[in-house]
């Protein structure tokens, strides 16, 4: 049984398998490039300087271990569903009877924004992470940093890097949302009162697309030179070995899977994350989603290596939960038509995030 990609759902099967013990006469693998998974939603808090920078990780290598699982440190490259092998980058072929991927998706800023070497992309958080760490280690200045992307995602690294941790004078931040605008999606009240914060701490909003023509940025005509550093936070690209190798997708190019998670073309492979599409019912790629898939996967591993058919599906609530940090002690909660926002907010995003680290710290440490 072949796990490829040390994703939020992956976490959850791996602790299955350290609960309950890995299933009985099987090899269980795990294929990630890193030996540990950084949590997204910690990352604007480390910028706040909420969190250190080693906060927010989940051992992989350590949990793999407790869950009987052989860690390789590798990424996948290529799939071939039929005969059931995954290529790694380095060029080795792993065959599988079973194989599950939460490998996430890839940044897509250059392809939106064009290449410039200012640009960072969000996607994989890890590398953001670090890469950010090397330029302020190194003392390079961020006077202006602009950050693409209107979601949740690209509003709270803006926040973030608004009082960015250490920062003397703070980073002055302009945030391009995109002709979507703020936060599509979210209640007319939520996207009120993250407008209201962004003005208060003085982030730029431009409802336009950004692009860098001849080396500046421009958005809607207009230059946002000079900027220091330009964060795409424009969303998730499916692989590219996912469509090439044949495996049924969604216009996108993401995996195609059901309600069980299952692949619609090889059900005897399962997707969940970034690099997989529901095709019953629209799912945005967000953390959450993929949190609440981690035990319907596991459960139904367990289900496919027994020979039967999945039991455990994933039905999302009507609403899902969004806790954005405003970077300044205080965050905005978004739950469908209702907002909230306070202190007592972040206190609650504090509690939730590290309760779910702590939970597989936990598992990893045998306790």
């Amino acid at each position: 049984m072949l796990l490829v990609g040390g994703g939020h759902a992956h976490v959850a099967v791996l602790a299955d398998w350290a609960r309950q013990g890995p299933p009985a006469g099987v090899r269980g693998v795990l294929l990630t490039p890193e030996p540990h998974l950084r949590y997204s939603g910690m990352v604007p808090g480390w910028l706040a300087g909420q969190h250190g920078e080693g906060d927010g990780l989940v051992d992989l290598a350590a949990l793999a271990a407790r869950a009987g699982a052989e860690l390789i440190l590798d990424r996948c490259a290529a799939l071939d569903p039929d005969a059931q092998v995954v290529t790694t980058a380095q060029g080795r072929e792993i065959g599988f009877g079973i194989a599950s991927f939460d490998t996430g998706g890839e940044g897509q800023g250059e392809r939106l924004l064009g290449a410039d070497p200012r640009l960072i992309e969000v996607r994989p958080i890890r590398a953001f992470v670090e890469r950010l760490a090397m330029l302020r280690a190194s003392g390079c200045a961020l006077a202006h940093v602009v950050v693409a992307g209107g979601g949740a995602g690209g509003v709270e690294i803006a926040f973030g890097l608004r009082n960015l941790a250490g920062a003397d004078p703070r980073p002055h931040v302009t945030l391009v949302t995109g002709s979507a605008g703020l936060l599509p999606g979210f209640a007319q009240g939520v996207r009120r009162r993250v407008a209201t914060t962004l003005a208060r701490q003085g982030i730029a909003v431009i409802a336009e697309n950004a692009r860098f023509d001849g080396g500046a940025l421009l958005a809607g005509g207009q230059s946002l030179e000079p900027a220091d550093l330009v964060i795409a936070a424009t969303g998730s690209a499916a692989p590219a070995w996912v469509r090439a190798s044949g495996i049924a997708t969604d216009a996108a190019g993401f995996i195609a899977v059901d309600a069980h998670h299952r692949s619609t073309s090889h059900p005897h492979i399962l997707a969940a994350g970034d690099v997989a599409a529901r095709i019953d019912r629209p799912l945005a790629h967000s953390g959450v989603h993929a949190v609440f898939a981690g035990p319907v996967i596991a459960a139904n591993l367990r289900k496919a290596l027994a020979g039967e058919a999945p039991q455990a599906a994933y039905h999302p609530r009507r609403h899902s939960l969004y806790l954005m940090n405003t970077g300044d002690g205080s965050a905005i909660a978004s739950y469908g038509p209702f907002s909230a926002q306070g202190s007592w907010v972040l206190a609650l995003k504090h509690r939730i995030d590290k309760a779910w680290i702590a939970k597989y710290a936990a598992l990893a440490a045998g306790v």
